[in-house]
């Protein structure tokens, strides 16, 4: 697993934290926001499993998973590991087994994928695109595009189920023309994880070299 990878989750969950907020250009695209967004806030804690891919790339596929639990999360996405207990986060990279502490800051919410959901922030325009069907479900998509012109994304697509408003996909076109899609396999709502899931246990890593940032 190469770091930039988590790079591009981290990419794509910045992008969400700051949109919304905006005077909303379309209603039902507003509407639809809105009402996902309820859903996530009353949720303390979940687990998500998830496939990224690049577009155009097949190789670039990988499979993932993400335990929240307010500040705290345990993100996995091909080879590396990241750990956030909520005071320090722990990021570890198999292929060289090694593992990098840095302290946790509470304003940075862009590492936080607990916060995905959370797209009541200023700066973007957002419209509703389209209906699809997939599975006998159907489901809203709506674009958000940033107000500023010199930002690494340019557009962002989501997809909610249109009768329980969770989220299904999010398709993030950066400045290059590249799109990145995350797409959500299996969402599991308040799992009832211990605080120590978050924790990085080095006995369980043997040999790891650990390189303290802080």
């Amino acid at each position: 697993m190469k770091f930039q990878q988590f790079t591009a989750f981290n990419l794509a969950v910045s992008f969400l934290l700051t949109v919304g907020g905006a005077v909303a250009q379309d209603t039902r695209a507003g509407a639809i926001l809105d009402a996902m967004s309820s859903k996530y806030k009353t949720i303390p804690s979940f687990s998500a499993s998830f496939t990224y891919n690049t577009e155009g790339a097949a190789s670039d596929s990988y499979k993932g998973s993400v335990t929240t639990k307010g500040t705290k999360f345990r993100l996995k996405l091909a080879g590396q590991e990241v750990f956030n207990d909520g005071k320090q986060v722990a990021t570890f990279v198999k292929e060289t087994n090694e593992v990098n502490i840095s302290d946790y800051e509470a304003g940075d919410n862009d590492l936080n994928p607990a916060n995905v959901y959370s797209i009541y922030k200023k700066g973007y325009k957002y419209r509703f695109i389209e209906e699809t069907k997939e599975g006998g479900q159907t489901y809203e998509v709506v674009e958000l595009t940033p107000d500023k012109k010199d930002t690494q994304v340019t557009k962002v697509r989501i997809t909610v189920n249109k009768k329980d408003k969770s989220v299904k996909t999010w398709k993030v076109t950066n400045k290059n023309g590249q799109t990145q899609t995350f797409r959500i396999d299996k969402f599991t709502p308040n799992p009832g994880v211990a605080d120590s899931f978050f924790v990085f246990d080095k006995s369980k890593y043997p040999g790891v070299e650990v390189v303290d940032l802080r």
